[in-house]
């Protein structure tokens, strides 16, 4: 698993921008910036649809107040589900990032298998990210959110 000093993996992820689908990457996203990037296990499921995106959306422009560039939510879904996740959130402030075939999410040690649920999933975590580099890291236990929220980010930062 990814630790705190960490370099994240070079991977292109999808994005739905302006109806159409783009593929930027790691590089893109996190090279020369303070990003905040939440994973869920999956869009529209309770914990995340009820909490965990509620809670960033809510506190987007406090995060973003501490000197954050950007904030992203990453689960393994596609592009569209994610956009459509977001826009029934008003998640505006908030990238809506699809890992689709999981790739980042297993380079980094955060995936589990949930079977006939789902099949592959990120875990469920936060971390803060300067240019690359993991800088926080916050992972939850499973069936738990008690680290990763919206709140523990702002507190820390």
């Amino acid at each position: 698993m990814i630790q705190v000093g960490g370099t994240l993996p070079e991977v292109d992820f999808s994005l739905l921008e302006n109806g159409e689908i783009t593929n930027p990457g790691t590089n893109e996203l996190f090279s020369e910036k303070r990003v905040v990037l939440f994973a869920v296990p999956g869009a529209f499921t309770p914990t995340c649809s009820q909490a965990h995106l509620p809670g960033y959306v809510a506190l987007a422009d406090k995060i973003k107040a501490k000197g954050v560039d950007t904030i992203i939510c990453l689960s393994v879904n596609d592009a569209f589900v994610m956009d459509a996740w977001g826009k029934a959130n008003n998640a505006d402030e908030i990238v809506m990032l699809a890992d689709g075939n999981g790739f980042f999410t297993k380079q980094i040690g955060l995936d589990m298998g949930t079977g006939n649920f789902g099949g592959l999933r990120s875990l469920r975590y936060s971390m803060l990210v300067e240019d690359g580099e993991v800088k926080k890291l916050n992972v939850e236990d499973p069936g738990r959110f008690d680290v990763s929220d919206a709140q523990s980010m702002l507190d820390s930062l």
